[in-house]
This record gives structure tokens, C-alpha cells and sequence, in this order.
């Protein structure tokens, strides 16, 4: 499915967890925002998280 990508995200982190995004990302094939990206739908997949709201912005509820 194709996703507006119309937000941007700044984290801080250790160099040992940038590492391992950056490792994750090369054995995918991936950028490490599309390792993000990837990660996260999964979790949310696997913990029946859905996004509410199309239009409630940054906010996410139980399915």
C-alpha cells in the first residue's frame, strides 16, 4: 500500500542502535527509514494497533 510520506521524524539514539537499524536495513535491502517504517507496521500488526483516524493526526487506537 502507497503512504503519503509527508512527515518527517528526528530521534535521538545510541550508536549501537543506529548500528543495528543500519545493519537490519542492508540485509533487507532497505533504506533505514523504510526499516522504520517496516518495523513499526509490524509491531503495530502484531499488537492489533490501527490507526483511529485518517484525519486524527498522530494518534492511534486499539483496532
Amino acid at each position: 500500500m502507497k503512504r503519503l510520506k509527508n512527515e518527517t521524524l528526528s530521534i535521538r539514539t545510541s550508536s549501537e542502535i543506529k548500528d543495528l537499524l543500519r545493519l537490519a536495513a542492508e540485509r533487507e535491502r532497505r533504506s533505514a527509514a523504510s526499516m522504520i517504517e517496516t518495523l513499526v507496521l509490524a509491531y503495530a500488526r502484531e499488537h492489533g494497533i490501527a490507526q483511529a483516524n485518517s484525519s486524527a493526526k498522530g494518534k492511534a487506537g486499539k483496532a
